[in-house]
């Protein structure tokens, strides 16, 4: 497929933009900042100036393009990872006026130019637990996508607004727009970097429900959103199938969720449900950090 990535340069964007090559697709990176890959061009552009995104929508993916002479060919799809990655970067209000209206010039400028298949970046903080002031707790566990989402936050309130803004824009145009509520990517290096403290000190992954997304694995799933059609409007959320810590679902449980009610669970079952995606999407996580950081 030929694709339009947004944020492409940013931590998670990067390695999915990485695997979805890998996996034959051509990409055009859109972003602030230039992407070191060399298959891919980037487009410098702003994604809160509507005129800008309206201008890569019709964009060439690269400078081989111009030589059949037929004008820049459409996409098939569009990619937004675009934002502000998380709180405490910029001002509340900022923070959440590049993300709202970052997501709505994309993915109108998407629909209005016919792009039937568009997946954008939802947050695992719109269920109100990442960004709380204090200990919030979830609802039940494991969170599913049905959970409730009330955050506190800007950056999270945003991710909010954005699935809404969403679901809009697919009620009218009929095409598939999938959101994507990623978890705490982890990239391959930081099992060594990062792993052992969490091992040491669990109570450091509370705040991300003790689970994590391989950024390779988030790669494989945004390629199976774009695989798969006719789903209409789908929020999926992203994460590995075991928790970032070396403890039982019932150790964790018995120490962080004391009165939350919980499903049935296995014994290292992520407490941040990935089965949607694994029952319509076909989503298979293959990074498990145990294969990386024996213990």
């Amino acid at each position: 497929m030929r694709v339009l990535f947004t944020g492409g340069s940013g931590k998670a964007g990067r390695h999915v933009v990485d695997y979805l090559v890998a996996r034959g697709h051509r990409v055009l990176n859109v972003d602030q900042t230039l992407l070191d890959h060399p298959e891919v061009q980037t487009r410098i552009a702003d994604v809160t100036d509507a005129g800008q995104m309206y201008d890569v929508m019709a964009s060439y993916a690269g400078y081989d393009e111009l030589e059949p002479g037929t004008g820049a060919p459409r996409f098939d799809a569009v990619v937004h990872f675009a934002a502000v990655p998380r709180l405490l970067m910029t001002s509340d209000n900022e923070c959440y006026r590049v993300n709202t209206l970052g997501t709505y010039n994309v993915i109108d400028a998407a629909v209005k130019f016919g792009v039937k298949k568009i997946i954008f970046a939802s947050s695992e903080t719109t269920y109100g637990v990442c960004f709380a002031d204090g200990e919030r707790k979830p609802e039940y566990l494991p969170i599913d996508e049905v959970h409730p989402v009330v955050p506190e936050d800007s950056y999270a309130m945003s991710k909010v607004v954005n699935e809404v803004t969403a679901r809009s824009f697919q009620r009218r145009s009929g095409f598939d727009i999938y959101g994507i509520r990623i978890n705490n990517v982890i990239e391959p290096h930081e099992y060594e970097t990062l792993f052992p403290a969490y091992i040491a000190t669990p109570h450091m992954r509370r705040r991300n429900i003790f689970a994590y997304i391989d950024a390779r694995d988030l790669g494989q799933l945004v390629d199976r959103c774009l695989a798969k059609d006719g789903l209409g409007f789908e929020i999926f959320n992203a994460s590995n199938d075991e928790h970032s810590v070396e403890r039982s679902t019932a150790e964790l449980i018995a120490e962080f969720y004391q009165g939350v009610p919980v499903a049935a669970m296995g014994p290292e079952e992520t407490f941040y449900s990935n089965k949607k995606a694994k029952a319509l999407l076909g989503f298979n996580p293959e990074h498990s950090w145990r294969k990386y950081l024996p213990v």
